[in-house]
C-alpha cells in the first residue's frame, strides 16, 4: 500500500476518541508517526468518564500501518505540553502536522442563557476548548516551522460561515466554537511567512463513540438510529474527517487553503476520498438545505 506520509511526524492533541482518534488512525494509515495525547490512559481516566484510551488509539494507528505513540498530557498544564514537544523533537527531530482536537468538556448546559448557566461549568468549557489549543500551539509551532510545508489543523464543530449565522445552543459553546475558527485564521497569518498552513476543519454529524452510545447503536448498525432521528442518515464516521486531514497533509499545494474554514464533505469533493461505506456525505450543506429548511430526511445528492 502507498504510504505518502512515511517519514512525517504528527501530533494529534486530543486523540483519545471521536474525530481525534479518526484523524490519528488515518494519518497512520498514510504512513505517519503519530503522537496521540489525552488524559485517559491504561490505567487512569479523566473527567469524561469514558472507556476509550490513548493506548487504544496508538494500537489502531499501528494496525493501520503507521506508528502510534501514546503520551498522557493535560493540555491545560503548560509544562506537560512543553515536555511533550521536547520529547517529539528529541525522538523525531521535527514535527510536520499539528492537529488541535482537544475538547474534554464533560458537562454542558444546553438551552440556557449565560445568566442561567453555571459560571464554573461555562468557564471550564472555555478553558478546555480554547486555552488548551493556545497552549499547545505556543509550544508545538516553533518545532513545526523548522520544516517547510507544516500543517496546523484546528478541529471545530461547524464552519465559520455556519457558526456566524447560527446560535450554537449555549453561550459558552457558541463562544468556544467561534474562538477555534478564529484561532485557525490567526495562525494562518503567523505561519505563512514560515511556509506553514493553518486551517479550521469540521466534520459533519459525527458517529463518535459517544453519539453511537446515545443512540444505542454501533458503527456496524448505525443506520438503525435513523428510526429515531431520520436526519442522522447524513452522519459520517470519524474516518471521514481523518481522511480529510490525511489528504490535506499530502497536498503539495495545501497553502491554497491557508486561513480557510473547511469541512470533511467539502474536501472529499476536491480530493476524492470517501467514508468507510464509499459515500461522500456533505453534512453542512444538507443541514441548511434540507434539515433546517424543514424538508423530510433525504440524503440523495448529499452523500
Amino acid at each position: 500500500m502507498s504510504k505518502p506520509l512515511s517519514g512525517k511526524v504528527a501530533l494529534v492533541a486530543g486523540g483519545t476518541r471521536g474525530a481525534g482518534r479518526g484523524i490519528a488512525v488515518q494519518l497512520g494509515a498514510a504512513g505517519a508517526t503519530v503522537y496521540v495525547t489525552g488524559r485517559t490512559t491504561q490505567p487512569g481516566g479523566s473527567e469524561m468518564r469514558r472507556p476509550e484510551t490513548i493506548q487504544e488509539t496508538a494500537a489502531l494507528i499501528d494496525q493501520a500501518g503507521g506508528r502510534g505513540v501514546a503520551v498522557r498530557v493535560d493540555h491545560l498544564v503548560p509544562e506537560e505540553v512543553r515536555a511533550l514537544v521536547a520529547r517529539i523533537e528529541a525522538e523525531q527531530g521535527g514535527l510536520h502536522i499539528l492537529v488541535n482536537d482537544i475538547w474534554g468538556a464533560t458537562t454542558m448546559e444546553w438551552n440556557k442563557t449565560v445568566w442561567e448557566s453555571s459560571l464554573d461549568v461555562g468557564l471550564r468549557t472555555l478553558r478546555l476548548a480554547v486555552e488548551t489549543h493556545a497552549i499547545t500551539s505556543h509550544f508545538a509551532l516553533p518545532l513545526l516551522i523548522k520544516s517547510p510545508g507544516g500543517l496546523a489543523v484546528e478541529v471545530n464543530d461547524g464552519t465559520t460561515e455556519y457558526n456566524a449565522t447560527h446560535y450554537r445552543v449555549s453561550f459558552f459553546y457558541d463562544l468556544a466554537k467561534a474562538a477555534v475558527g478564529r484561532m485557525a485564521f490567526a495562525l494562518a497569518h503567523e505561519l505563512k511567512p514560515h511556509g506553514g498552513t493553518a486551517v479550521s476543519l469540521t466534520p459533519g454529524w459525527l458517529r463518535s463513540e459517544t453519539m453511537l452510545e446515545a443512540y444505542g447503536v454501533q458503527e456496524s448498525n448505525w443506520i438503525e438510529a435513523t428510526k429515531r432521528s431520520p436526519h442522522f442518515a447524513i452522519s459520517e464516521s470519524p474516518a471521514f474527517v481523518g481522511r480529510a486531514v490525511a489528504a490535506l497533509a499530502q497536498d503539495p499545494e495545501k497553502a491554497r487553503w491557508n486561513g480557510q474554514s473547511l469541512s470533511s464533505g467539502q474536501l472529499a469533493q476536491v480530493y476524492g476520498f470517501t467514508d468507510v461505506d464509499g459515500s461522500r456525505p456533505d453534512c453542512w450543506r444538507y443541514l441548511t438545505e434540507v434539515q433546517e429548511a424543514g424538508k423530510p430526511a433525504d440524503v440523495r445528492g448529499y452523500r
